[in-house]
């Protein structure tokens, strides 16, 4: 499994990219796997400001649909549109193609306090 040291991770399996002042949000290579054939990805909080850990949307596969977790308070400024027509490519690329969301955060610092590549690849085993 592939878990890029430049990133920071959740519990839940989401990861987070600070890029300047905005992030981008995904979920993990684990998550993907777990999941299995992404089918629909359903975002509908674009323009929201949320908190940590507050559902942003859901994700479709062939057997399952599972809730999508904020890894920090912000705006939800972009829904990568891409997946609207292909969400297979958060299956075959979910650190690059396959982002979620674009988010502003509301606290800088709030990224700091996620789990490590290390901490995440421990959590899972």
């Amino acid at each position: 499994m592939n878990f890029p040291t430049n990133l920071k991770y959740t519990r839940d399996h989401e990861w987070i990219r600070v890029e300047g002042e905005t992030a981008l949000v995904g979920i993990t290579d684990y998550a993907q796997s777990e999941l299995g054939e992404i089918v629909y990805v359903d975002i509908t909080t674009e323009g929201e400001t949320l908190n940590r850990e507050d559902v942003f949307g859901t994700i479709e596969a062939v057997k399952t649909v599972s809730d999508l977790f904020l890894p920090v308070s912000g705006e939800v400024l972009e829904f990568n549109r891409e997946l609207e027509e292909h969400p297979e490519r958060v299956n075959a690329s979910p650190y690059e193609d396959g982002w979620l969301i674009r988010i502003k955060p509301s606290d800088p610092a709030e990224p700091d306090t996620l789990l490590s590549a290390e901490a995440y690849r421990q959590l899972i085993g």
